[in-house]
């Protein structure tokens, strides 16, 4: 008998090596990062901003997979669906995390539960853009304008569900920021709410020009831009965040693992500064206090979205 238990422990250890091992030598490949937007929007820069730094202490290459659409819930499906075998990760966000779980209601996947925190990356503030070379020169001029111009007060925005989409009116859905911006550079759209660093360096350019930011303060990145609540927009403070997040099933280890390199990525200072000089603020948490923050964000929003009487199938 004693034998037999001995030969049922050395299999079930021998079946149980394979597994422990694949963990242990994790990653072993490329690791691939699905991003809701289009490449060169906010998720995908934030990735190369650490992607040097992530190589050399992982060993091994990222690559960015966009997954625009639906305000990036197309990217998180994609993600949720994934093999849980730590080598598919999702760059979230506050339209992902914090909007979607209340503004849709037919989710075939459940944000929170199906794609946890792996790490917070950032914050910044949404930025109120025109064209370049528009009359308009203030957010109370923009409203006059609308007002007297009902069918042309139409403005674009990252994608439904997004941030931006609930800080506007009358909007047309893109897949992703960087065409948002297009749109409103080439006069489709009138003006745009959206991530601040995203068209920083159109509006230095004079293709774009920023009329307002979301944050109650002003941003340090863009002090000469009053916030909106400054121009008479009452009680308007929104921020934007993205981060990390993995299949529900893939090892806790390999999260923390991911979390702690990512969460020391953004503490090197030169990074750090890179993400300031982009335009947002580090805000780095690892796994347990991103999820943390995700759910505190759901119930933040959840009123927001209800009032709004915005829904989505």
């Amino acid at each position: 008998m004693i034998a037999r238990r001995s030969l049922i422990a050395a299999s079930a250890t021998l079946l149980a090596a394979p597994a422990v091992k694949a963990q242990g030598t994790w990653p072993d490949k490329p690791l691939r990062f699905v991003i809701g937007g289009a490449a060169g929007g906010v998720s995908d820069i934030f990735l190369r901003m650490m992607e040097n730094r992530l190589r050399e202490r992982l060993g091994q290459p990222m690559i960015i997979d966009p997954r625009p659409g639906a305000g990036g819930m197309v990217g998180a499906e994609v993600t949720a669906r994934s093999a849980p075998d730590g080598y598919s990760f999702y760059i979230n966000h506050i339209a992902s995390h914090g909007i979607g779980p209340t503004l849709y209601r037919r989710l075939s996947f459940d944000p929170l539960k199906d794609l946890p925190g792996v790490a917070r990356i950032a914050a910044m503030p949404n930025v109120l853009i025109i064209k370049g070379d528009s009359p308009i020169k203030s957010v109370a001029e923009l409203v006059a304008f609308c007002k007297a111009n009902p069918a042309r007060a139409n403005f674009s925005s990252a994608g439904s569900g997004t941030s931006s989409h609930l800080s506007g009116l009358l909007f047309v859905p893109y897949r992703g920021t960087a065409p948002s911006m297009a749109a409103v550079m080439n006069g489709e759209t009138l003006f745009a709410i959206d991530n601040a660093p995203a068209s920083r360096q159109q509006v230095l350019g004079g293709l774009l020009k920023a009329l307002g930011v979301s944050t109650a303060k002003r941003s340090s990145t863009m002090p000469e831009v009053p916030s909106l609540e400054e121009q008479g927009v009452p009680n308007f403070d929104v921020a934007s965040w993205y981060g990390i997040t993995a299949p529900a099933a893939v090892p806790a280890a390999i999260r923390e693992r991911l979390g702690a390199e990512v969460v020391a990525a953004l503490n090197d200072p030169a990074i750090a500064q890179r993400v300031r000089d982009y335009g947002a603020e580090p805000w780095p948490l690892g796994p347990a206090d991103y999820d943390a923050f995700m759910r505190r964000e759901v119930e933040i929003w959840a009123p927001v979205v209800r009032a709004s009487g915005a829904q989505i199938d």
